[in-house]
C-alpha cells in the first residue's frame, strides 16, 4: 500500500482535516498520479455530509484532479511518467454491459465506481482527489492539451463535462435558443461552452448581480428570476434549459419558458424532490430530463474541445488550510467560480 497525505471529513458536521490515507499498489493497467490542483465542487459538500446517503468515514472528497503521471503499472498503454493527465468524477465500470460498450461508463448498468465514496473492484472504499496521489486504472485517466494549465484543468473534470454533455447530447449549435440556470461552478461553464458552440445563450439568475460577468462570459441575455415578469416575457422562448443550481425551484414555471419540443434538464442536484405538473409538459410536448457526467471518450473530446477554443473556467486557487472557508462561501454563493486547492499544500 501506499500512504499520502489527504484531508478528510471525519462525520457528516466535522471539518475537513489532514490525515494520511492508503493507496493500493500499482495493478498492470494502473498508473500513480501525483496530483496538482483538485477543485471543489458542490457534490463534494453535499456528499461528505451525508446528504445524499450513508457515508462511511474518514472521507476524502475531490472529483476534479489534474496532476502527473509518476509510475505506471507494467501493461499500462496510454501513459507514460510525465504525462499531465486528469481524473473526474468515476474511476471504473463494469466494461461490459451497453453503456460501458458505449463509452458512455457514467451510466454503466452495473454501477459506475465513483471516485469517492464507492467500493472498487479490489474491495477498498475509493477516495478523492483532496489528496497528494491518486491510483486508477488507465482506461479512466484524461490526457490534458498542453495548451490548459493544471490548475484551470481541474474544474472542467466535473463542473466541465456536466454542462457540455447534455449541451452536445441536445444539439447545442447555431441556431438554437439555450438558457442557462444559475451562473455558478456549472452555469458559468455552461455559458462559455454553449457561447462556443455557437448557440444564442441567456442566464437566468435570482438577481443581475452578476449581469456583467455573465456577458463577458458570453451570454446574450440576462434576466433575473425575482422579477416574475423575466417568466411572463419569456415564456415559449428556449429550446434547452441548463438547470445548473443544487436548490429547490420552481420547475413548473422554468418548464414555461420552453419551446414547443423544447428540454428543461437538470445537473445540478438538490436534496428535496423537484415536483412537476404534467400539464406543464403535454400541452407542448416540452420534456424534463436529467444528465450525468461524460463517459472518458467524451471528456477527452470536452478538453479538446476547451483547448481549441481557448475555454477555460475562472478560479480561485486556495491552500489546503482554507477547503473549510471555501465550502462555507460554496453555500453562500461566495465565489467566481471555483475553488481550486493548491495540493502542494496538503501536508503543511
Amino acid at each position: 500500500m501506499i500512504t499520502v497525505h489527504a484531508r478528510a471529513a471525519f462525520s457528516s458536521e466535522s471539518p475537513i482535516q489532514l490525515t494520511t490515507i492508503e493507496r493500493r499498489e500499482l495493478q498492470p493497467h494502473d498508473v500513480l498520479i501525483e496530483i496538482k490542483y483538485a477543485g471543489i465542487c458542490h457534490s463534494d459538500i453535499h456528499s461528505a455530509r451525508g446528504e445524499w446517503g450513508p457515508v462511511q468515514y474518514p472521507f476524502v472528497p475531490g472529483h476534479e484532479i489534474a496532476g502527473i503521471v509518476t509510475q505506471v503499472g507494467s501493461e499500462v498503454t496510454k501513459y507514460a511518467t510525465g504525462d499531465r493527465v486528469g481524473v473526474g468524477c468515476m474511476v471504473d465500470s463494469c466494461g461490459k454491459c451497453v453503456s460501458c460498450h458505449k463509452g458512455e461508463e457514467q451510466y454503466c448498468l452495473n454501477g459506475m465506481t465513483g471516485t469517492y465514496g464507492s467500493v472498487d473492484r479490489y474491495g477498498q472504499y475509493t477516495q478523492g482527489g483532496y489528496s497528494t496521489h491518486i491510483v486508477v486504472t488507465e482506461d479512466f485517466v484524461v490526457r490534458i492539451p498542453d495548451s490548459l494549465e493544471l490548475d484551470v484543468a481541474a474544474p472542467l473534470l466535473c463542473a466541465g463535462i456536466t454542462t457540455y454533455s447534455p449541451l452536445r447530447h441536445w444539439g447545442a449549435a447555431p441556431g438554437k435558443k439555450i438558457a442557462v440556470v444559475g451562473l455558478g461552478g456549472l452555469g458559468h461553464m455552461a455559458v462559455k461552452l454553449a457561447h462556443a458552440m455557437g448557440a444564442e445563450v441567456t442566464i437566468l439568475s435570482q438577481t443581475l448581480k452578476k449581469k456583467d460577468d455573465g456577458l463577458q462570459m458570453g451570454a446574450n441575455h440576462y434576466y433575473a428570476t425575482s422579477d416574475p415578469e423575466t417568466f411572463k416575457k419569456l415564456a415559449g422562448t428556449f429550446d434547452l434549459i441548463v438547470n445548473t443550481v443544487s436548490a429547490k425551484i420552481d420547475i413548473n414555471a422554468y418548464l414555461s419558458l420552453l419551446a414547443v419540443d423544447g428540454t428543461l434538464v437538470n445537473v445540478g442536484a438538490p436534496s428535496e424532490p423537484l415536483p412537476v405538473q404534467v400539464f406543464s409538459l403535454i400541452p407542448q410536448r416540452r420534456s424534463f430530463a436529467g444528465s450525468s457526467i461524460g463517459g472518458i471518450r467524451e471528456t477527452q473530446e470536452m478538453l479538446d474541445f476547451c483547448a481549441e477554443h481557448q475555454i477555460t473556467p475562472e478560479i480561485e486557487v486556495i491552500s489546503a488550510n482554507q477547503i473549510n472557508e471555501a465550502w462555507e462561501r460554496v453555500l453562500a454563493s461566495d465565489v467566481r467560480y471555483r475553488f481550486v486547492i493548491d495540493i502542494s499544500t496538503m501536508d503543511r
